[in-house]
């Protein structure tokens, strides 16, 4: 095998191995509701979701939209990550079947996950024997009318302390831009050779 194609090898699985440790840490999943929760008017509804452990999200804001009307409902400020669950209390939320949850931080505009489809009930609606229950040890947030981008927060929670460690919480990107530039390099060398 030629020197060349032992460093092109070596710059493409190092690159590859950069990305893959850069993501590894970061991850942010919604698992309650599914696409199949139907929430109702009158009742707390179950929000709970799963993250990385060395992502650096110490908090984010809920935010609940629709797919066929404009505006967003905005649930939550400040929401501490590490109690994964959280409760919604609707009154007189429009029904529909479109509607989802946006986790975001809204100072930065950075979107770490949003829930699948989920559809919203009357309070007269009967319900789903299916249907998860209110969490105890959660916080519950009352949510109430339609959409309207101009209303506050219902709910703001205390502002988050930043629980990363820094020789911890940087260690993968280090790792992924370590191995970017000795790929680069490499590649460099390659050509140049």
């Amino acid at each position: 095998m030629r020197l060349s194609n032992i460093v092109g090898t070596c710059a493409s699985v190092s690159v590859v191995v950069g990305c893959l440790a850069a993501r590894a840490a970061a991850y942010f999943v919604i698992t309650e509701p599914t696409r199949e929760s139907q929430w109702t008017n009158g009742v707390a509804n179950p929000v709970t979701w799963r993250k990385g452990v060395l992502d650096g999200i110490a908090g984010f804001d809920v935010e609940m939209a629709r797919l066929s009307q404009d505006g967003l409902t905005f649930v939550a400020r400040n929401v501490p990550s590490k109690s994964a669950s959280l409760n919604i209390l609707l009154q007189d939320v429009p029904p529909g079947d479109d509607y989802f949850l946006i986790f975001i931080n809204s100072t930065h505009g950075v979107m770490h996950a949003t829930s699948p489809r989920f559809a919203v009930l009357p309070a007269s609606s009967p319900a789903k024997a299916s249907q998860p229950t209110a969490i105890p040890d959660a916080p519950t947030v009352t949510v109430s009318g339609a959409p309207n981008p101009t209303r506050p927060f219902a709910t703001t929670f205390a502002a988050a302390e930043n629980g990363v460690l820094a020789s911890l919480g940087s260690a993968g990107q280090a790792w992924g831009l370590a191995s970017v530039t000795a790929g680069c390099l490499a590649g460099a060398l390659w050509t140049l050779w």
